[in-house]
């Protein structure tokens, strides 16, 4: 069991969220010779943790679970541990620049208040899936999802729905794309659980319209009952039982409820703008943008929370250009 390590003053580089961006960033920073702080809630706040198997890894033909792999980028961060340090379970709780150049951060870490500086800073702090409540709790569907019965990305999981009934948990125009969407892998049947909510609350009438006449010519049903509980989980089938009594049966559930949480107030206090799906905005080389779209010197956003896709290479890609480009402008 490894050691605490020992804070420094200051880094030359400071991440923020230890996911897979955050500790690739931690770790590209070792092997430029510079020394980083990675600043981490801990592996079970990051979104592929509880995936039991991702098949869009490479190197890994027969998939890999979150878990692991995570447990495998941390194990390379503490190899090189002279020079990176990682912090956790710790939570950063506000960041500013400083007039001589970079940043300070504040966060709580083993019941502490701390700081440390850093020349460039890179957040990567993930966002939050929503997660369907039933009955005021969210960790009900949670044995279902860490089966892999319930899916969170179509990019990821697309692929497992061939042939398969689907039920597509959500009531916004999120819910209902993703639904026309998934018709592309070829499943049996898609049907929208709404949970008892509003159907396409919030969409303008020409979007209703537009969309209620897409799922209808689809054959996508719409179920509108609220939902009490799930069961058959050893048969490895997503059973949905609905407050009136009834049931139905899925080979899989897919989760389009959007996000709980988009960790958007140190960017915001920092200048950052975002897109109007609440993502902070970069440029190529992942340097963050303010309102007027010029980037702000020494500070990088990677992974999740950044515009593009919510994918792990692209998180692992988006943190390799965040590093580079800050070796070769400011460290």
């Amino acid at each position: 069991m490894p050691g605490f390590p020992r804070l420094k003053e200051s880094y030359d580089l400071v991440v923020l969220g230890g996911g897979h961006a955050g500790l690739q960033a931690g770790l590209k920073a070792a092997m430029l010779n510079h020394t980083a702080a990675i600043i981490d809630r801990g592996p079970k706040y990051s979104r592929s943790y509880y995936a039991p198997k991702m098949d869009n890894i490479p190197g890994f033909p027969d998939g890999i679970s979150g878990h692991a792999l995570l447990d495998r980028q941390i194990a390379q961060v503490r190899a090189v541990e002279a020079r990176v340090g990682y912090f956790t379970p710790a939570r950063a709780t506000a960041a500013r620049p400083l007039p001589e150049g970079g940043f300070e951060v504040a966060f709580d870490w083993l019941g502490q208040a701390r700081s440390v500086k850093g020349r460039a800073l890179l957040l990567a702090l993930g966002v939050v899936d929503r997660i369907l409540e039933v009955g005021a709790k969210i960790d009900v569907i949670f044995p279902w999802a860490n089966f892999g019965i319930v899916d969170f990305c179509l990019f990821c999981d697309g692929h497992t729905l061939p042939g398969k009934t689907v039920a597509v948990l959500g009531h916004e125009a999120f819910a209902a794309r993703t639904a026309l969407e998934i018709r592309h892998f070829e499943p049996k049947s898609i049907e929208l659980l709404l949970h008892g909510k509003p159907f396409l609350d919030g969409s303008p009438p020409e979007e209703r319209s537009m969309l209620e006449r897409e799922l209808s010519a689809a054959g996508i049903a719409v179920r509108s009952g609220v939902v009490a509980g799930f069961d058959r989980i050893q048969e490895k089938r997503f059973g949905v039982r609905f407050a009136d009594g009834s049931k139905a049966d899925y080979d899989k559930g897919f989760s389009a409820l959007g996000w709980y949480a988009m960790n958007q107030g140190i960017p915001r206090a920092l200048g950052a703008s975002f897109d109007p799906d609440g993502y902070v905005v970069t440029d190529e080389d992942s340097r963050v943008l303010d309102a007027q779209g010029r980037p702000i010197p020494g500070l990088y956003c990677a992974g999740d929370l950044r515009n593009g896709w919510n994918q792990i290479p692209e998180a692992w890609a988006t943190a390799e250009r965040a590093v580079i480009h800050a070796y070769a402008s400011y460290l």
